[in-house]
């Protein structure tokens, strides 16, 4: 609580011109009757207070609370954060990649060196490290596994490439949908789509002949005859180099 005091007024008592006891200051109409008893004097209780000092020591306290209760972001809790997740541009688009979700299954592509001459590479995709349908966040993990399948095809692939696409050893409810592998092959970069030589299918099962057979119509005929289909280990030996491609066990 603060109170107001009137401030020190220097008064000078000489009569001269100007000064507050000259004569024309003392002068006064004898109609003005001023009545002090009538005149409303602020008591003790009426004074005023002034809170806005406490009201800022208030808030300041408030802010300090605020402040230390934020839990420092520490540099490994940042990598760590960078580790879970990972942000990519595909199509012009940026997207993040949960990459805690999709861990048990990112062997689903991998490099498998180069044929020919050049930088020709080989990318494996092993069907067999698909997830399985039946689990409640399949859709989830789908999404993310198919922007980590597109982003990491664009790092492997410097010019001309093959895909060689391990169907064995995969049940059912592993096998990727139609909607998902036409997905794929719509997202991937016109240079990719142009620069693929060849799209082997090793262990080719009914199931995704059928597909290949009911969607060909929809794809073009340039792709359609990069498509091979591979029977065997042997023979897929005789196409290509096989010193860095991985074969799972169960294939």
């Amino acid at each position: 609580r603060i109170k107001l005091t009137a401030p020190n007024i220097n008064l000078s008592l000489d009569q001269s011109e100007g000064s507050v006891l000259s004569d024309d200051n003392l002068d006064t109409p004898d109609e003005i009757d001023i009545n002090v008893d009538d005149l409303d004097t602020p008591d003790e209780a009426d004074s005023f207070e002034y809170t806005g000092q406490e009201d800022q020591t208030a808030t300041k306290d408030a802010s300090q609370e605020e402040t230390e209760s934020i839990p420092e972001y520490t540099a490994e809790e940042e990598r760590e954060d960078n580790r879970l997740w990972r942000t990519v541009v595909i199509g012009e688009q940026e997207q993040r990649i949960d990459m805690k979700v999709i861990e048990p299954y990112k062997k689903v592509i991998s490099h498998g060196g180069y044929y020919g001459d050049g930088l020709n590479a080989i990318i494996v995709f092993a069907a067999c490290f698909l997830p399985d349908s039946s689990q409640t966040d399949y859709n989830y993990v789908m999404e993310n596994l198919f922007l980590y399948v597109i982003s990491t095809l664009e790092l492997m692939v410097a010019e001309d490439y093959m895909i060689v696409y391990l169907n064995g050893a995969t049940p059912r409810r592993r096998m990727p949908g139609l909607g998902w592998m036409k997905k794929c092959y719509q997202m991937i970069d016109r240079r990719l789509r142009k620069n693929l030589k060849s799209f082997i299918i090793v262990h080719p099962s009914w199931f995704i002949r059928t597909i290949l057979a009911v969607t060909r119509p929809f794809i073009s005929s340039k792709f359609s005859s990069k498509i091979q289909y591979v029977n065997t280990l042997a023979e897929l030996r005789e196409m290509i180099p096989m010193e860095y491609v991985h074969i799972p066990d169960s294939i």
